[in-house]
């Protein structure tokens, strides 16, 4: 996780410590599970890891999870949502975002076929509006979302890092 994700977790949770899921949840592990499940598309959205803040802390969870897309995102994301000039599409919320990128690679089946590829975070089991301001929050979630998106484009050594710069861009597109 890059440093500016560091500092976007503390503004999503409130918090500067964080516990994981698991030694497993890796982007290593999750890029290890695309390659096996490419080319065909995901029928859901599997985990990378899931961020908690510590014990004694008030409960939050950020789930950051991946999924193998049938082609490009097509339609307008929901009003919710900025958009981003990131990969193929880039949407951020005060509670939530998305980024979606192409990947050519050695490391997939048929490196001639492009994977398209979504990695998610959003706010966990929490029924409540957040709280605080939404333009920071946006900005967190993006900068936590592309920082898991250009890690997973390393990890599978995507031609140009699947078009993902390398800071995140948070004007709207």
């Amino acid at each position: 996780m890059s440093v500016d994700a560091s500092r976007a977790l503390k503004v999503i949770t409130g918090s500067s410590r964080f516990g994981t899921t698991a030694e497993k949840s890796t982007v290593a592990q999750a890029a290890a599970v695309l390659v096996e499940a490419f080319p065909g598309p995901t029928v859901g959205r599997e985990d990378i890891c899931r961020i908690s803040t510590p014990i004694g802390k008030p409960d939050f969870q950020l789930r950051i999870t991946w999924s193998l897309e049938d082609g490009a995102p097509t339609g307008t994301p929901a009003p919710k949502f900025t958009g981003l000039k990131m990969g193929e599409r880039a949407v951020a919320a005060a509670d939530k975002a998305r980024i979606y990128f192409e990947c050519r690679s050695d490391r997939l089946s048929n490196s001639m076929t492009v994977a398209h590829i979504m990695i998610g975070v959003e706010r966990w089991m929490i029924p409540t509006e957040p709280e605080g301001d939404v333009e920071a929050l946006k900005d967190a979630y993006a900068t936590v979302a592309h920082s898991f998106s250009l890690a997973m484009a390393k990890k599978l050594r995507c031609e140009k890092n699947g078009g993902l710069p390398a800071k995140p861009v948070l004007d709207p597109a």
